[in-house]
Formats: C-alpha cells, structure tokens, sequence
C-alpha cells in the first residue's frame, strides 16, 4: 500500500470514527473584499464536518467593503464568525484576536487570498495525527492567471513560497499556511503584535526553541495567487525589510549582530547569477526573461534595503 492510499484509509477511519478533532481557521484580512470571498468560498465548502470546526475571519479595520463581505458570509454559514481587530494595524494583532475567540484544539491559519481543495483541512489534520505535528506548514503552490503574460508574475510563479526551504533552513512556516496546537500557543505564546513582518519567523524560532519538531506536509497544497507586476513584489520586499529591522529591535538577543541592519550593503549589490541560476527552468528561459529575472531579483533586492533603511528612520522619528 502507498503512502497517499494509507494517508486516504486514515482520513476515512477517522471520518467514520467521528474522531475529528476542533479545527479553528482564523483569517486576517485587510481591504480585499475579492480575496476574501474566494477563500471563503473555498473553506465553507470543506468535507470536515461542521460540528468539528470553526472559520474566524479577523477584519484589520479595512477601509472598504470588506467588513460587509465577511458580515455576509457569517450570516449565511453558522460556522463562520466575523471579528475586528482595530487597536492595532497588524496582521499578527488580527491573528492573536482569531486566537483568543478560538474554540478548537488545533488552529489552522489562511491568508484571506488563499484558496483551498475541498478536502484541504481534512487532509491537514490527517497529516497533523499522521506525524503527530504540533507545528505543521502545507505546501503552497503559485495560481497563475490566465495569460501569464508579465515578466514579473513568471519571476513569482518560480520563486514564491518554497516552504520546505523555510522551514528546514530558517525554521519556519508562513502564517499563510501554518497549522499550530493549541498546546503549543498556551506554552510559547502568540504572535508579536508589533511586527510588520517577520512574525511567522520570530512564532516559528521560539516553537523551535522550545524543542518541538517543525513538520512539512508536502502533500497537503493550498494555492496562492501571483504578484503580477513589479509594483506588488517590490512593496512586499519593502515591508519584508522593515519587519526583519523590527525583528532585530524587538528581539536583539534573537536576531541582531555585529553589523547593524540597516547598514549593511548586501541589498544594494548587484545578485550573483549563481543564485538565479538555481531558478527551475532557467536555461530554458530566453535572453529576455532572463534579464528581466535580473532586473527584479536586483529590484526586489534593493527595495528590501530601503525598507530597512525605512524603518530605521521610523523609529527613530517617531516618539518613543
């Protein structure tokens, strides 16, 4: 017998055993009333039973329809609740809100742009008492659109999201796909608040520190849509800068060093080619596309420096 028809016979055993345990999905969102509705529509037509799981969609004080759309989406599923979280402009602050309104055993987090199977969470908590995980990231496939025509969304579709990566070599999931016992969140705590970005990273290194085994599902995907233009992938590089500034601020003995941050010139050198060349399919790439990688490795790059640089300024600025 194979490894996934063994993973299908314990996901059946334990549907027929109503041995499933309380699932609570929390879902931050801001201002993106077309992500939401895609991911809700996905988590409200999962197999796991109802009785067994809860979906907590966290507003992070949106400016637009948003909250509308997840009041909707409430009123029509019982197992969707909407909640808001408006002291603080923080994905993470939205979170630990979800966190503290949870109900399950076990939380599932999802980014509000996600899209998932219908079988996605049945297969998670399958794969979670599988390996017995308290801490498990899923694997995360790029959507494409339908023409695949910019440059930079063929630079995200081959670069995004290698999770194993992340969690093998900086000991971490992404909070897009992180799948945590409840266990875990009452031993370490929840997420930093303060942070930016960066928080999935500084929740991931203290599980690991507590010394508990960070687990891939390589087999469970969820799906996440492509950045499409420059623009999008350089805002993201920026505020990923700003969050690793945040992190060596607020956890100095955890993250910093020697050279301070902001100062380092790594994000401002030109990429090494060796590093792009690690890309699937480079070779078949033409000169084109092959400059334009470049061209956003180096942008994306230089964007992070600024970022950090950004924040540098911030904190200095800003009262104390």
């Amino acid at each position: 017998m194979n490894a996934d028809s063994t993973h299908e016979d314990r996901r059946m055993d334990a549907w027929h055993s109503d041995r499933w345990p309380t699932v609570s999905v929390i879902v931050p969102v801001y201002n993106d009333p077309s992500g939401l509705r895609d991911t809700l529509d996905s988590l409200t037509r999962q197999t796991y039973p109802d009785a067994a799981h809860e979906i907590l969609v966290v507003d992070n004080n949106s400016t637009d329809e948003t909250p509308a759309v997840a009041r909707a989406y409430a009123d029509k599923h019982d197992q969707v609740t909407f909640l808001v979280e408006e002291d603080r402009q923080s994905s993470y602050a939205a979170r630990n809100t979800g966190i503290d309104h949870a109900h399950g055993e076990i939380f599932a987090f999802v980014d509000a742009d996600m899209l998932v199977e219908t079988e996605w969470l049945a297969d998670a908590i399958t794969a979670f008492a599988d390996t017995d995980a308290e801490y498990m990231g899923c694997n995360v496939e790029m959507l494409p659109s339908e023409d695949r025509e910019s440059i930079a969304e063929r630079f995200n579709l081959q670069t995004a999201f290698p999770i194993g990566h992340f969690i093998e070599t900086l000991e971490f999931a992404p909070t897009c796909c992180l799948v945590v016992h409840r266990t875990v969140l009452d031993d370490v705590g929840a997420f930093d608040p303060r942070l930016i970005s960066g928080g999935d990273r500084e929740f991931g290194n203290r599980v690991r520190d507590s010394g508990r085994e960070l687990h891939f599902a390589p087999e469970v995907t969820m799906y996440h849509p492509t950045r499409s233009t420059t623009d999008a992938m350089v805002r993201k590089s920026r505020r990923i800068g700003r969050g690793l500034y945040q992190l060596r601020t607020f956890h100095p003995d955890q993250y910093d060093s020697w050279l301070p941050l902001a100062l380092n010139p790594m994000p401002f050198l030109p990429p090494r080619l060796e590093q792009l060349r690690a890309i699937d399919d480079w070779e078949a790439l033409s000169r084109r596309e092959k400059a334009g990688f470049y061209l956003l490795s180096y942008a994306r790059n230089v964007s992070n420096g600024i970022g950090r640089l950004e924040e540098m300024v911030r904190r200095r600025l800003l009262p104390r």
